[in-house]
Order: C-alpha cells, then sequence, then structure tokens
C-alpha cells in the first residue's frame, strides 16, 4: 500500500499558506491608523518572507498599547525561539485578541513537549473562536501527539471544511490516516488536497515517529508542531 501513496504523491503540487487576526467578542479592538497598518502589513510580509529581524525591527517602530503590534512581535519573536514572546502573548489574554494569545501560549507549550498545558491554551482559544481554523488543526495535531485519535480527527476534518484552500489540516489528516496504516485514504486525500511528494513523505516520518515508541510519542511529534503551527501563519516557521 505504501506505493500507492507514492504514486500519488508524484502527482501533487505545493500548497500555500495564509494568515490572519482572530478577534474575541468580549472587547473591541482599537482600529489602528492607516500609517499603522501599513507597517503591520509589511511587517507581516517580511516575516512571511523568513526575514524575521527586519519585521521585529520595523514593529519596534509602533506603539506597543495596540494589541495587534503586541501580537505581531510576540509571533515574530516566537520564530525566533525569544523568550519575549510568552509575556506578550499573555499581555493579550481579557483583550479583543484573547484567543490569539491562547493560540500563542499553546504553540510554545507544545514547543516544550507540554502537550498538557498546550492542551489547556488551545482548547481554550478554539471555544473564543470556533470556527478558526488554524486553532482548530494546531488543536488537532496536539491530541494527535498524544494519539487522541478519534479528537484529532474531528479538528483536522473541522479546520479542512473552515478553511478549504489551506493544506494544514489535510496535510496533517494524512499523517493520521498513514497512523492508522489507512493507506488508500491517505492517498486519496492527499491528492485531493495536491500535497507535494515531500509533504506527503513528512507525513509518513511523523506518522512513523507517533507510532514509534511510548517515548517518541511524547517527544519527537511535538518538535514538529513549531513547523506545522508556523506554517499556518504564513511563515514555516
Amino acid at each position: 500500500m505504501k506505493t500507492v501513496i507514492a504514486l500519488a504523491a508524484s502527482l501533487m503540487l505545493a500548497g500555500c499558506a495564509s494568515s490572519g487576526v482572530v478577534a474575541s467578542r468580549t472587547a473591541d479592538c482599537a482600529k489602528p491608523g492607516a500609517d499603522q497598518e501599513l507597517a503591520l502589513n509589511m511587517a507581516e510580509d517580511m516575516a512571511n518572507e523568513g526575514r524575521l529581524y527586519a519585521s521585529l525591527a520595523n514593529l519596534e517602530r509602533l506603539p506597543e498599547d495596540l494589541v495587534q503590534v503586541r501580537l505581531r512581535k510576540a509571533r515574530v519573536l516566537r520564530l525566533m525561539g525569544r523568550n519575549e514572546a510568552e509575556p506578550l502573548y499573555k499581555s493579550l489574554l481579557g483583550t479583543c485578541l484573547a484567543a490569539d494569545g491562547e493560540h500563542g501560549l499553546g504553540q510554545l507549550a507544545a514547543a516544550r513537549n507540554d502537550n498538557s498545558a498546550a492542551t489547556q491554551y488551545l482548547e481554550r482559544a478554539a471555544k473564543m473562536a470556533p470556527t478558526e481554523g488554524k486553532i482548530r488543526n494546531d488543536l488537532g495535531v496536539v491530541y494527535l501527539n498524544q494519539r487522541r485519535i478519534s479528537e484529532a480527527r474531528f479538528e483536522f476534518m473541522t479546520a479542512m471544511e473552515l478553511q478549504q484552500s489551506d493544506t494544514l489540516a489535510a496535510l496533517n489528516m494524512v499523517t493520521l490516516l498513514i497512523y492508522q496504516d489507512n493507506w488508500k485514504q491517505a492517498a486519496e486525500l492527499a491528492n485531493m488536497a495536491k500535497l507535494s511528494p515531500q509533504q506527503v513523505a513528512d507525513a509518513q516520518a511523523r506518522a512513523e515517529k507517533i507510532r514509534g515508541s511510548a517515548t517518541q510519542a511524547a517527544t519527537s511529534p511535538a518538535n514538529h508542531l513549531a513547523e506545522v503551527v508556523d506554517a499556518s501563519t504564513g511563515a514555516v516557521k
């Protein structure tokens, strides 16, 4: 059956990802001015291009009392592996971007292999923003890391239907199907989502690590979460 997915993968094209900001219904955001919005967009474009230091430099010109600035700085600092990301994400809790704060804290916890804390943060984020596909996808990844297969499947299916143009959830669903030795469905989904051969190979590698020993299941897949989650903001990441 592995031959089936290898043949299907040879026909696949690479997908793309996009980013967004989730506004909570509990508070209103102060809207940035036109020049500030332009600077925020420029900084985000730089981050998506992998120019993290340039992105951060541009963000440092903007006032931190704007929650949109703190969110983008937190994301860039997280990608850099800087500790300053965590307090910035925490500063978003209780604001209009609380879901983004919980999401970011979940990403940081997952990168530390703390799946328990990551689950709590991401479940809260999903309750605040149930239609945000990237949060649902990342919650599914944490569930999959813990071999909570039915819950992971539910989150991936939800994310796939919410964001049909984003291949991330499909990629993770392929990982889950390979983990279950369901090669036929994995090949069909990979082909439908137009995943590249490398993406399919990465999905297979993750599935094999999850399928491995208990130690591997608890540690190795979490190392891939930063890659998966970062891709969901447009910078792989």
